[in-house]
């Protein structure tokens, strides 16, 4: 697993294990939610200074998030959405 995704794997895991949705969490870290998103797909490389922030949110510690994933371990199931679906019309 190359380092990105290792370290969005752990993000989600333990953003899940916290009960928070990517917006909560981005609201609260000071970044864009869908920022939050990319960083759990592999798809941004951040900087050390945002992961600092999401491990200070998140009451962990930076090298938590380069945490090798244990044999068998998947991927946490997502939150329960957070918007309540449109009514129609």
């Amino acid at each position: 697993m190359k380092a990105r995704q290792l370290v969005g794997w752990n993000l989600r895991r333990l953003r899940v294990a916290k009960g928070l949705s990517q917006e909560a969490l981005g609201l609260m870290a000071g970044c864009e939610p869908s920022y939050v998103g990319r960083i759990e797909r592999g798809r941004e490389n951040t900087t050390i200074e945002t992961l600092e922030n999401l491990a200070h949110t998140l009451g962990i510690q930076l090298a938590d998030f380069f945490v090798a994933p244990e044999p068998g371990d998947r991927k946490p199931s997502p939150l329960r959405a957070g918007r309540k679906p449109r009514k129609a019309k």
